[in-house]
């Protein structure tokens, strides 16, 4: 493959941004968006610079010269439109949260594997350079034995529609809580004994900001908040018996700073150049497609399902179904 021939699904501020980083790709070319509205997808199309523009999803997902299409649309609307790309021959790239639920998840994934195409959720911090840099320093022992984590993600969201309808599986923990929870994924893995979880719900019954508790076998912790009403520093911190290491921004490593057991700064590794960070998710997409697998090592089906049932676990502690789970 010279060059992955992409499209792109919604036009929304994500997609957006996701079209602004391909045309920075040169390994890739913007070959078709697709939208409910063909108004949309002809000015989508134009302003960043799109070969085709479709009127619907269906007829996007029909043409055979598209090599891997991105999903951006709601999280609600994730299953179905995977599902449907995946019937048609189409490699998928979709945005996280990967699905409304893990059993959802399954089904996208087992379809991938019986069809043999890529289906890759853009968690993009997974696929960043800067999260294999932190699991070295953390590996290296330079803090001792790490047995705190913390890590705090919130953004004033409530004026966005979706983030507040049940019907659009909104709420901070799938669109905000995915990333703190990966955070905690990648620094100290998946092997969790107990979650314990508080929070407080909107009026429109979504759950407004959280906090979130995992234990480990070992005796480590991860405490994690989340919320879409209030800004959050975006740190992550990892706490060990020689010292602690900070992480600026958890939704897109800046930097990674060393304390020792003096709090004095003894390294900083900070990030590398980049469009966005969505490109790394995409040059991981492409290579898989060439070496013709159905998942990214980066961000594995298993990786996926397990954070789906983390936080399927937090939703039934708090009693949160979603209309479409009834």
């Amino acid at each position: 493959m010279k060059k992955l021939r992409m499209g792109v699904l919604s036009t929304g501020n994500i997609a957006a941004t996701m079209a602004e980083t391909l045309r920075y790709m040169e390994d890739v070319e913007l070959y078709a968006m697709a939208s409910r509205s063909q108004q949309k997808a002809d000015t989508f199309a134009a302003k960043f610079g799109f070969e085709k523009a479709y009127g619907t999803y269906e007829e996007m997902a029909a043409d055979g010269k598209v090599d891997l299409v991105y999903v951006a649309t709601p999280i609600s609307e994730h299953c179905s439109n995977v599902k449907m790309l995946l019937e048609n021959g189409r490699n998928v790239l979709c945005e996280k949260a990967f699905s409304v639920n893990a059993q959802e998840a399954r089904e996208m994934t087992a379809l991938a594997k019986e069809k043999g195409l890529l289906l890759a959720e853009a968690m993009w911090v997974r696929y960043m350079p800067m999260a294999e840099t932190l699991q070295e320093v953390i590996a290296s022992g330079v803090i001792g034995k790490p047995y705190t984590l913390t890590a705090n993600l919130g953004y004033l969201l409530e004026s966005v529609h979706r983030m507040m309808v049940p019907e659009l599986a909104g709420g901070a923990l799938l669109d905000v809580g995915v990333y703190t929870l990966t955070f905690a994924s990648i620094a100290f893995g998946d092997d969790i004994s107990s979650i314990d979880t508080s929070v407080v719900m909107t009026d429109t019954g979504v759950d407004a900001q959280s906090s979130i508790t995992l234990c480990y076998p070992d005796g480590r912790m991860s405490v994690l908040n989340n919320s879409l009403r209030a800004l959050s520093d975006r740190q992550g911190i990892i706490y060990g018996t020689k010292g602690f290491l900070v992480v600026e921004n958890i939704n897109n490593f800046e930097s990674i700073t060393v304390y020792n057991e003096k709090r004095e700064v003894t390294a900083r590794y900070d990030q590398p150049k980049q469009i966005s960070g969505y490109e790394y998710e995409v040059r991981a997409c492409k290579k898989a497609i060439e070496e013709g697998l159905c998942e990214c090592p980066q961000m594995s089906h298993s990786q996926t399902v397990r954070i789906m049932e983390q936080m399927d676990a937090v939703r039934k502690k708090w009693g949160l179904c979603y209309p479409m789970e009834k």
